[in-house]
């Protein structure tokens, strides 16, 4: 299903059902109050976002710090991947659900539903902003401690009241902290109104770090000595690129154009570099076009090259990477690898990557213009905040990796 489609669903079928669900609810427990119990095996909400796995890793870290059972967590399919670059949570505790289609949908929701049971789930996190799907997850799931963001006085957001713990979402700080503010309301021993009532600080959402052997390097190395012969990796700085964006919002995206022009710019400014031009299998293509329009051996298309797994080796044998902002700036945080991340629509300040990073942002007066308000809608087909942001601009920004390659 598409974004648009999913979206329509979650808005005219569940409305009515967080409404229905709440009633119920309210019901069960007038009659059979629910029992207040220690968090012990805790399950994590978090379907549509990949970048999202990553972020949340320094909560899901809290969390195991503090049970004595397990740390489950649920995603679509065809993110879950992004889940196993750090393997803070147990294989055998991924639950995904196929969103290919209504049915599959359907019938996967049913079978997690089941699967919460057989393990014996006390307690959910919604890691969700604004989804009514996940609110309804939660609420079925079984868990007695159910935990996420409540619209509270709001208007635009209704997800039911489904919630033990209700925590205010905070769109002035960063949504690591807005996590960790999640977390700490699960093992409040006081309730609050709203939660969370204590100052969270930078120290608290450090990424960790992946392990990446020197056979994985080597591995990676070898690919791309494949891709550029007569690569030396003594010689060659190796400089990645990803222009590609979601289709959840076609609006980051920065011009072929723009990014052919940097590119230009960064080998003729360091005559050894080479620029691999990154993505997924399906995005080769476009890859192609950018690869076409630089036209220079050292600007290589490189989309579908490694496996995904692999792309913390290749991040850890890079000097830095240009990207929108997307899944790839997070998934590069667990490195050390610099990123420089073009920002329109949405906000560094909520969305930086958690690892070394300099975001690019003109903050026009209407951006952002996406949030948990709108469901990440926006109505603009104007994204000047992006189309401001020049070749220059970019290319000055990134300049001093660049010396640094040279002294």
């Amino acid at each position: 299903m598409n974004v648009d489609t999913m979206r329509h669903i979650d808005h005219y079928a569940g409305v009515p059902l967080t409404f229905i669900g709440t009633l119920i609810k309210k019901s069960v427990h007038f009659f059979v109050p629910p029992k207040k119990i220690k968090p012990k095996n805790v399950l994590l909400i978090e379907l549509s976002e990949m970048g999202s796995a990553i972020i949340v890793d320094p909560a899901m870290r809290k969390i195991k710090e503090n049970i004595d059972g397990e740390l489950f967590f649920v995603i679509f399919s065809k993110n879950k991947v992004s889940l196993q670059l750090l393997e803070t949570v147990k294989e055998e505790n991924i639950f995904t659900i196929d969103e290919s289609g209504l049915i599959p949908l359907a019938t996967s929701s049913l079978a997690f539903l089941k699967w919460c049971r057989e393990k014996e789930i006390d307690s959910v996190i919604d890691l969700e902003l604004f989804s009514r799907f996940t609110a309804l997850l939660t609420a079925a799931c079984g868990a007695v401690n159910t935990v996420g963001f409540h619209a509270f006085h709001n208007e635009g957001l209704y997800r039911g009241d489904f919630l033990s713990k209700k925590v205010a979402y905070n769109s002035h700080q960063h949504i690591a902290k807005n996590f960790i503010a999640l977390v700490d309301a699960l093992f409040s021993e006081k309730q609050e109104l709203p939660f969370t009532k204590r100052i969270i600080s930078d120290e608290e959402i450090v990424i960790a770090k992946a392990t990446i052997s020197d056979e994985e390097k080597e591995n990676v190395i070898a690919v791309i000595t494949e891709k550029y012969e007569g690569f030396e990796k003594e010689k060659n700085p190796v400089i990645l690129v990803n222009s590609n964006a979601s289709d959840l919002l076609p609006q980051r995206r920065w011009d072929k154009e723009n990014y052919g022009d940097v590119i230009t710019k960064i080998l003729a400014y360091n005559p050894h570099a080479i620029v691999l031009l990154t993505g997924a299998p399906a995005e080769k293509e476009g890859a192609q076009l950018l690869t076409d329009y630089v036209n220079d051996t050292r600007c290589i298309n490189f989309a579908g090259a490694v496996k995904f797994l692999q792309l913390p080796a290749l991040y850890s044998v890079s000097k830095f990477m240009l990207t929108n902002d997307s899944g790839p700036a997070h998934f590069a945080s667990i490195t050390d690898m610099h990123t420089f991340v073009i920002f329109g629509p949405e906000t560094p300040a909520l969305y930086s990557s958690l690892g070394p990073t300099t975001p690019i942002y003109a903050g026009m007066s209407c951006s952002p213009c996406v949030s948990a308000s709108n469901h990440r809608k926006t109505p603009c087909s104007d994204n000047q905040c992006i189309q401001v942001i020049t070749p220059d601009w970019v290319f000055n920004t990134l300049k001093f990796k660049l010396d640094e390659l040279n002294s």
